[in-house]
């Protein structure tokens, strides 16, 4: 350190050296060795969109100190990173550069990673991966044909959003007012043939697994296990009235109330109901009802809080207990691509179904009365949802919630009616997407043997990158020397499958190839089983439901094919919070994003580490300031200056016995620091604490040096002094890399061992007594540990602070938590 300067820290030096250091001693390359413990580290992979920012930051700054921390425990540790390049931006930034996707994204990858080493991440990046390498995405369609030979693959038609001028799938987030974001076109709802994940199939163990993992947040759990949405309940029939056709002569309900059966006054369907579809044959006003909904978005998280409209068909269901007739009506809270696209409705029992009734005067009935008297039934007013007694209900009046459920699902199983059923809101994963860049789905269209596999020795099927790409969708269906094929079982002209996979498949399983990045034989290896699971997973509570579920489902599919042995992908995982500024979440449409680049130039890597760790809990937002930035940087600083101001001497053992008071302080806060720190980044992961912690310390051998002169102070400020760099080694380890050289340590800090606390040093002498006088903190004493209570008293009663409180008073009562406080009680 001394070569750079006395006084000042120059971090873009010391980062190069560091850097320079770990480059030519391979320092982060991960191997495989059963004989030590393993680490898995890893952070969710990074779009390429051709600049890091500053959630970037944080989030791969806690993994790599997560990282590093159980390096220095001993632990054989893995921190790969990848790109998760393929999806739309590219698609949208080759329009608007002129430049094909692949082009924009190889180059956005080279970037990108410049800026990973700039920050000197511990990546072990010879397991680099990019998702829309062949290399990658040719196991990915492998897979594929493996699960369609299973059976766990399927393709069936399915509703999507289509904007007829840009000729594409829209998501329901690109559906603005009825409209295509882009184009502005009217979106129309269109079926269209999609390949889909038997994700159903796994639904119960992917729910039960939730309730085994500790590691997880209990936020994500709950999110997860909601998203699955076990119910139990039963399946029953309504027969249509005067209906000839015997495919729609009978509607198929689901319910979780059969207790409240006997109170349908109506039934809805979907607008894209076969039944809604027949009646607006001859019913204009229905038809028009109906093309008007199937130009709307409608997202199952809108339905809560969007407007319920609906219109009668004219149709009537016959009840399957009383054979009373109700009306049939279209309804857009009903989606046909949720159960059967039909629901019975119960008014008076279901707000949303009562907000209906009561906009179209259909009847309200009640058949559930409270039980408790804190429960109130005013239909008036609104539905009675509660569970209660039933009442209005024929042969099941006076029965209860379970005994009504049981009665009324025996009864229509006996009639043939109905069955139990247990159900999952979860539906089957659609992972095919009408865009250009994607891995293509290996399947081939032939008109007399229907959807083909691609012969496995034909993968990959490539996906050309040479394209131009413009506003008219994707440019695989007009590209005949992709589409047009031979037919692999008839030999026929066919057409191959231009579909490509949601992105979401290549990030379910990412986490697995970094083991075996460099096998071209197989999907996976043996080396797979040795690193699996990840044993801590860090990234965005965004993700906590569609990537963390897919890739748990991912796993499972690939534990089946024997590729791997373990249930689960990730032990442990830490959902970051986000970054913000101004108490706004960044984004460029504010103007209040920050460029990472630039205060790494000013201030160095380790100072934006730093900040990023110490601003706030890694689950908590972090509110970005400038002057927290400078913060750190001034204690780095400091830090810096210090060390150099110490000369290095040997640190050996300490006898307890041979220390002064001062000498035995300094070396408790230096344990004490080290127990907590030890927790705050195994147990906690609460680096701004820890940091904190490491900050005191600071102080208190500042003030220890000040009247430092023997050569044990040197020893007890040198360990104090080694021990921070130790413990700061995982958060700003170029900083450390350098001080740990000039505290006379010719090994580097990266190959150090986390240090042991020394129970001898944590045994106090002393001990700090709080003094209240009437309950509130006045002063403080540091007495004897062994001090006898009347001696105490006396001390508190001598203090100054105390005595001024108490001299317009009388002591009544001194009350001694013995080792704690002396309250003195005056009035």
């Amino acid at each position: 350190m001394q070569e750079d300067s006395q006084d000042q820290y120059n971090p873009q030096a010391v980062e190069a050296q560091a850097q320079q250091y770990w480059a030519e001693h391979d320092s982060f390359r991960a191997t495989e060795d059963p004989d030590r413990e393993k680490f898995y580290c890893l952070s969710m992979l990074p779009y390429p969109s051709g600049h890091l920012h500053m959630g970037h930051v944080r989030n791969y700054s806690i993994g790599d100190a997560i990282s590093r921390y159980h390096r220095m425990l001993g632990k054989n540790v893995l921190q790969p990173m990848g790109w998760d390049a393929f999806g739309l931006p590219a698609e949208n930034a080759a329009m608007q550069n002129k430049v094909p996707p692949a082009k924009w994204t190889y180059g956005n990858i080279d970037y990108m990673r410049e800026q990973l080493q700039r920050l000197g991440y511990a990546y072990d990046w010879t397991r680099e991966l990019a998702t829309c390498h062949q290399d990658y995405y040719r196991w990915e369609q492998w897979f594929f044909l493996r699960l369609f030979e299973k059976g766990l693959v399927y393709k069936k038609e399915a509703e999507v959003n289509w904007d007829p001028v840009d000729q594409t799938v829209l998501a329901n987030e690109q559906v603005v007012d009825g409209k295509g974001w882009r184009s502005g076109a009217p979106v129309e709802r269109r079926s269209i043939p999609q390949w889909f994940f038997k994700i159903t199939a796994y639904a119960q163990e992917l729910l039960d697994e939730l309730l085994e993992m500790d590691g997880w947040p209990e936020k994500v759990r709950t999110m997860q296990t909601n998203w699955i949405g076990r119910s139990e309940g039963v399946n029953l029939d309504f027969t249509v009235a005067d209906e000839d056709d015997p495919e729609l002569r009978t509607l198929s309900v689901y319910t979780t109330r059969p207790d409240t059966l006997l109170g349908v006054t109506y039934v809805a369907v979907a607008a894209q109901h076969p039944l809604a579809e027949k009646a607006a044959i001859d019913n204009p006003e229905l038809a028009a009802f109906i093309e008007e909904q199937n130009k709307m978005k409608v997202a199952e998280a809108d339905m809560a809080t969007m407007e319920k409209l609906g219109m009668d068909t004219g149709l009537k269901a016959i009840h399957p207990i009383t054979q009373e007739q109700v009306p049939i009506y279209t309804a857009n809270f009903v989606l046909m691509s949720y159960g059967s696209g039909a629901v019975m409705a119960v008014p008076g029992h279901d707000q949303r179904d009562w907000e209906f009734a009561s906009k179209y005067g259909i009847d309200i009935k009640q058949v559930i009365e409270p039980i408790s008297p804190d429960h109130e039934c005013d239909l008036e007013k609104a539905a009675f949802v509660e569970k209660g007694r039933l009442v209005n209900s024929g042969q099941f009046d006076g029965l209860q919630y379970e005994e009504a459920f049981n009665a009324i699902a025996d009864f229509l199983g006996e009639q043939g009616k109905g069955e139990r059923r247990v159900n999952y809101r979860l539906r089957d994963w659609g992972v095919s997407r009408q865009r250009y860049w994607g891995a293509p789905i290996p399947m081939i269209n032939c008109d007399h043997c229907g959807s083909v596999p691609v012969p496995e020795s034909d993968l990959p099927v490539l996906l050309p990158e040479d394209v131009a790409i413009d506003e008219s969708g994707s440019p695989l269906p007009r590209m005949k020397e992709f589409t047009d094929v031979k037919c692999p079982i008839c030999g026929s002209d066919a057409k191959r499958e231009t579909d490509t996979f949601d992105t979401f498949m290549e990030s379910s399983w990412y986490y697995a190839r970094y083991t075996s990045r460099d096998q071209d034989k197989a999907m996976l290896d043996e080396r797979a089983n040795y690193w699996l699971p990840v044993d801590q997973y860090i990234g965005g509570i965004e993700h906590a439901i569609l990537h963390l579920l897919y890739a748990r489902f991912y796993h499972k599919l690939m534990r089946d094919e024997g590729l791997v042995d373990s249930d689960e992908p990730f032990t442990n995982l830490l959902t970051q919070g986000m970054v913000l500024k101004d108490g706004a979440k960044m984004s460029k449409s504010k103007g209040n994003t920050i460029d990472p680049m630039s205060f790494i130039d000013t201030y160095g890597a380790d100072t934006v580490r730093m900040f990023t760790l110490f601003a706030s809990a890694p689950d908590q937002s972090l509110d970005w300031t400038d002057s927290g930035v400078e913060g750190s940087f001034r204690f780095l600083k400091r830090l810096w200056k210090t060390i150099n101001s110490h000369q290095p001497v040997p640190c050996s053992d300490f006898d307890s016995s041979t220390l002064n008071d001062e000498q035995k302080k300094l070396r408790l806060k230096t344990h004490q620091t080290l127990q907590k720190v030890a927790d705050d980044y195994e147990r906690r992961k609460m680096f701004n604490t820890a940091i904190a912690a490491v900050m005191e310390l600071l102080n208190a051998v500042t003030k220890f040096a000040e009247s430092a002169a023997s050569e044990t102070d040197q020893q007890v400020i040198q360990e104090a002094l080694e021990y921070s760099v130790l413990m700061l080694a995982p958060v700003v380890p170029h900083f450390c890399h350098a001080a740990w050289q000039h505290l006379g340590h010719d090994e580097a800090v990266i190959n150090a061992s986390w240090p042991a606390v020394d129970k001898s040093a944590l045994q106090e002498d002393t001990a700090l007594i709080v003094l209240q006088v009437n309950g509130k903190l006045r002063s403080k004493l540091e007495v004897p540990k062994d001090i006898q209570q009347s001696e105490l008293e006396a001390m508190a009663l001598a203090d100054d602070a105390v005595q001024r409180f108490a001299a317009e008073g009388t002591v009544r009562k001194v009350i001694v938590v013995p080792g704690r406080l002396v309250n003195i009680v005056v009035n």
